[in-house]
Protein backbone atom coordinates (compact mmCIF):
# COMPACT_ATOMS: atom_id res chain seq x y z
CA UNK A 1 0.00 0.00 0.00
CA UNK A 2 1.18 3.59 -1.21
CA UNK A 3 2.36 6.11 1.51
CA UNK A 4 0.34 9.21 0.46
CA UNK A 5 1.07 12.49 2.02
CA UNK A 6 -1.21 15.68 1.97
CA UNK A 7 0.49 19.14 1.03
CA UNK A 8 -1.16 22.21 1.86
CA UNK A 9 0.58 25.25 0.85
CA UNK A 10 -0.88 28.15 -1.69
CA UNK A 11 2.30 29.25 -2.81
CA UNK A 12 2.50 27.29 -5.61
CA UNK A 13 6.16 27.27 -6.43
CA UNK A 14 7.17 26.02 -2.46
CA UNK A 15 4.02 23.47 -3.14
CA UNK A 16 5.70 22.19 -6.16
CA UNK A 17 8.78 22.09 -4.87
CA UNK A 18 7.98 20.04 -1.46
CA UNK A 19 6.08 17.64 -4.13
CA UNK A 20 9.01 16.81 -6.17
CA UNK A 21 11.04 16.01 -3.29
CA UNK A 22 8.17 13.52 -1.84
CA UNK A 23 7.45 12.02 -4.85
CA UNK A 24 11.59 11.41 -5.64
CA UNK A 25 11.02 9.57 -2.39
CA UNK A 26 8.32 7.33 -3.92
CA UNK A 27 5.67 8.87 -1.74
CA UNK A 28 2.22 9.42 -3.32
CA UNK A 29 1.31 13.55 -3.23
CA UNK A 30 -1.57 15.47 -3.21
CA UNK A 31 -1.20 18.95 -3.07
CA UNK A 32 -4.31 21.78 -1.78
CA UNK A 33 -4.28 25.48 -2.17
CA UNK A 34 -6.33 26.04 1.15
CA UNK A 35 -7.90 24.70 4.26
CA UNK A 36 -10.89 23.98 2.56
CA UNK A 37 -9.59 21.94 -0.30
CA UNK A 38 -8.06 20.34 2.04
CA UNK A 39 -10.50 19.40 4.09
CA UNK A 40 -12.50 18.04 1.28
CA UNK A 41 -9.12 16.02 -0.08
CA UNK A 42 -8.84 14.74 3.30
CA UNK A 43 -12.30 13.54 3.56
CA UNK A 44 -12.27 11.45 0.17
CA UNK A 45 -8.63 9.97 0.40
CA UNK A 46 -6.61 8.68 3.01
CA UNK A 47 -3.50 10.27 4.21
CA UNK A 48 -0.20 8.91 6.16
CA UNK A 49 0.86 12.34 6.75
CA UNK A 50 -0.11 16.18 6.44
CA UNK A 51 2.50 18.95 5.92
CA UNK A 52 0.47 22.54 6.52
CA UNK A 53 1.34 26.03 6.14
CA UNK A 54 0.23 28.09 9.07
CA UNK A 55 -0.30 31.56 6.90
CA UNK A 56 -3.38 30.31 4.18
CA UNK A 57 -5.85 32.09 2.81
CA UNK A 58 -9.39 31.41 5.13
CA UNK A 59 -8.81 29.01 7.21
CA UNK A 60 -5.51 29.10 8.67
CA UNK A 61 -3.38 26.13 9.58
CA UNK A 62 -3.74 25.81 13.03
CA UNK A 63 -7.94 26.04 12.58
CA UNK A 64 -6.71 23.23 10.25
CA UNK A 65 -5.06 21.00 12.24
CA UNK A 66 -7.34 21.33 15.02
CA UNK A 67 -10.30 20.08 12.82
CA UNK A 68 -8.21 16.75 11.95
CA UNK A 69 -7.21 16.43 14.85
CA UNK A 70 -10.87 16.00 16.17
CA UNK A 71 -10.75 12.36 14.42
CA UNK A 72 -7.38 11.35 13.50
CA UNK A 73 -4.02 11.42 14.95
CA UNK A 74 -1.84 10.91 11.67
CA UNK A 75 1.73 13.04 11.81
CA UNK A 76 1.40 16.83 10.78
CA UNK A 77 4.14 18.88 10.22
CA UNK A 78 4.23 22.48 10.00
CA UNK A 79 5.91 24.20 7.28
CA UNK A 80 5.91 28.08 7.97
CA UNK A 81 8.16 31.20 8.16
CA UNK A 82 6.42 32.14 11.31
CA UNK A 83 9.39 31.26 13.50
CA UNK A 84 9.01 32.89 16.81
CA UNK A 85 8.86 30.47 19.91
CA UNK A 86 5.86 31.81 20.99
CA UNK A 87 4.41 30.72 17.10
CA UNK A 88 6.52 27.49 17.29
CA UNK A 89 4.81 26.30 20.96
CA UNK A 90 1.19 27.12 19.69
CA UNK A 91 1.69 25.22 16.39
CA UNK A 92 2.68 21.54 18.42
CA UNK A 93 0.01 22.87 20.92
CA UNK A 94 -2.79 22.99 18.76
CA UNK A 95 -1.83 19.08 17.05
CA UNK A 96 1.33 19.58 14.84
CA UNK A 97 4.08 16.82 15.29
CA UNK A 98 6.66 18.70 14.21
CA UNK A 99 7.48 22.47 12.92
CA UNK A 100 9.34 23.79 9.91
CA UNK A 101 10.37 27.23 9.55
CA UNK A 102 11.14 29.13 5.80
CA UNK A 103 13.56 29.00 4.42
CA UNK A 104 14.29 25.67 4.75
CA UNK A 105 16.11 22.49 2.74
CA UNK A 106 13.76 19.97 1.14
CA UNK A 107 15.92 16.83 1.72
CA UNK A 108 16.11 17.95 5.57
CA UNK A 109 12.10 18.29 5.27
CA UNK A 110 12.19 14.68 3.80
CA UNK A 111 13.99 13.47 6.58
CA UNK A 112 11.41 15.02 8.71
CA UNK A 113 8.62 13.38 6.86
CA UNK A 114 10.43 9.51 6.94
CA UNK A 115 11.55 10.26 11.03
CA UNK A 116 7.60 11.31 11.92
CA UNK A 117 6.22 7.93 10.01
CA UNK A 118 8.75 5.55 11.25
CA UNK A 119 7.90 7.26 15.39
CA UNK A 120 4.10 7.22 13.98
CA UNK A 121 4.10 3.25 12.89
CA UNK A 122 6.10 2.30 15.88
CA UNK A 123 3.92 3.86 18.29
CA UNK A 124 0.98 2.28 16.67
CA UNK A 125 2.11 -1.42 17.21
CA UNK A 126 2.22 -3.53 19.68
CA UNK A 127 5.34 -5.64 19.53
CA UNK A 128 5.91 -8.73 20.94
CA UNK A 129 9.86 -9.91 21.99
CA UNK A 130 12.08 -7.96 19.14
CA UNK A 131 9.53 -8.43 16.36
CA UNK A 132 8.41 -5.52 15.18
CA UNK A 133 5.92 -6.86 12.85
CA UNK A 134 3.77 -8.66 15.48
CA UNK A 135 1.21 -7.59 17.11
CA UNK A 136 -1.34 -9.23 19.21
CA UNK A 137 -3.67 -9.07 22.48
CA UNK A 138 -4.12 -12.76 23.51
CA UNK A 139 -7.17 -13.44 20.69
CA UNK A 140 -6.07 -12.32 17.69
CA UNK A 141 -2.44 -11.74 16.14
CA UNK A 142 -1.01 -9.79 13.18
CA UNK A 143 2.15 -10.62 11.84
CA UNK A 144 2.40 -7.70 9.39
CA UNK A 145 6.34 -9.18 8.00
CA UNK A 146 4.76 -12.90 7.26
CA UNK A 147 0.89 -11.85 6.47
CA UNK A 148 -0.13 -14.40 8.76
CA UNK A 149 -3.32 -13.91 11.43
CA UNK A 150 -3.96 -16.11 14.14
CA UNK A 151 -7.27 -16.10 16.01
CA UNK A 152 -7.48 -17.50 19.41
CA UNK A 153 -4.19 -19.84 18.68
CA UNK A 154 -5.55 -20.74 15.20
CA UNK A 155 -4.10 -19.74 11.96
CA UNK A 156 -6.44 -18.18 9.64
CA UNK A 157 -6.56 -17.78 5.54
CA UNK A 158 -7.59 -14.29 4.57
CA UNK A 159 -8.41 -13.31 1.00
CA UNK A 160 -5.99 -10.50 -0.12
CA UNK A 161 -8.70 -7.55 0.18
CA UNK A 162 -10.30 -8.57 3.49
CA UNK A 163 -5.63 -8.75 4.59
CA UNK A 164 -5.42 -5.30 3.03
CA UNK A 165 -8.27 -4.04 5.05
CA UNK A 166 -7.23 -5.28 8.19
CA UNK A 167 -3.61 -4.19 7.39
CA UNK A 168 -4.72 -0.82 6.96
CA UNK A 169 -6.19 -0.11 10.15
CA UNK A 170 -4.24 -1.93 12.37
CA UNK A 171 -1.22 0.64 11.22
CA UNK A 172 -3.52 3.56 12.07
CA UNK A 173 -5.27 2.57 14.99
CA UNK A 174 -6.73 5.60 16.28
CA UNK A 175 -7.69 6.99 12.59
CA UNK A 176 -11.49 6.88 11.55
CA UNK A 177 -11.30 5.73 8.10
CA UNK A 178 -13.85 6.57 5.82
CA UNK A 179 -15.51 3.69 3.66
CA UNK A 180 -14.85 5.68 0.14
CA UNK A 181 -11.18 6.25 1.69
CA UNK A 182 -10.79 2.63 2.86
CA UNK A 183 -11.49 2.02 -0.85
CA UNK A 184 -8.95 4.44 -1.71
CA UNK A 185 -6.48 2.53 -0.30
CA UNK A 186 -7.31 -0.92 -0.85
CA UNK A 187 -9.21 -0.58 -4.21
CA UNK A 188 -8.50 1.76 -6.02
CA UNK A 189 -5.29 0.95 -8.32
CA UNK A 190 -7.23 -2.12 -9.53
CA UNK A 191 -10.40 0.13 -10.08
CA UNK A 192 -12.51 -3.09 -9.57
CA UNK A 193 -15.24 -2.48 -6.49
CA UNK A 194 -16.83 0.32 -4.63
CA UNK A 195 -18.14 1.24 -1.57
CA UNK A 196 -20.62 -1.59 -1.12
CA UNK A 197 -17.89 -4.31 -1.99
CA UNK A 198 -15.61 -2.43 0.75
CA UNK A 199 -18.54 -3.05 3.36
CA UNK A 200 -19.06 -6.78 2.23
CA UNK A 201 -15.47 -7.29 3.08
CA UNK A 202 -15.46 -5.98 6.70
CA UNK A 203 -18.45 -8.20 7.09
CA UNK A 204 -16.57 -11.25 6.09
CA UNK A 205 -13.23 -9.90 8.29
CA UNK A 206 -15.17 -9.30 11.52
CA UNK A 207 -16.80 -13.16 11.45
CA UNK A 208 -13.42 -14.24 10.90
CA UNK A 209 -11.66 -12.50 13.61
CA UNK A 210 -14.45 -11.07 16.22
CA UNK A 211 -14.70 -12.81 19.55
CA UNK A 212 -18.46 -11.30 18.72
CA UNK A 213 -18.77 -10.18 15.46
CA UNK A 214 -22.52 -8.19 16.37
CA UNK A 215 -20.43 -6.12 18.79
CA UNK A 216 -17.11 -6.24 17.35
CA UNK A 217 -13.88 -4.89 19.21
CA UNK A 218 -11.38 -4.64 16.37
CA UNK A 219 -13.35 -3.40 13.45
CA UNK A 220 -14.91 -0.56 15.03
CA UNK A 221 -17.60 1.56 13.50
CA UNK A 222 -17.79 5.57 14.38
CA UNK A 223 -21.75 6.35 13.81
CA UNK A 224 -21.28 9.03 11.08
CA UNK A 225 -17.69 8.86 9.97
CA UNK A 226 -16.28 5.04 9.19
CA UNK A 227 -14.22 3.05 10.72
CA UNK A 228 -11.19 2.16 12.93
CA UNK A 229 -9.06 -0.46 14.30
CA UNK A 230 -10.18 -0.78 17.76
CA UNK A 231 -7.23 -3.18 19.37
CA UNK A 232 -9.31 -5.55 21.39
CA UNK A 233 -10.11 -2.79 23.64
Amino acid sequence: MDTSILVIEDDTDICELVSLYLRKEGFRVDQAAHAEQALDLFQRSAYDLLISDIMLPGMDGMELVQTIRSHSDIPIIFLTSKKGPQDIIAGLNVGGDDYVTKPFEPEVLVARVHAGLRRYRSASRKTVGENPGLWTDGWLTIDTKRLEVTVDGRPITLPAKELQLLLQLQEHPKQVFSVSQLYEKVWSLDGTSDDRTVMVHIHHLRKKIEKDPANPQYIVTVRGFGYKFGGGK
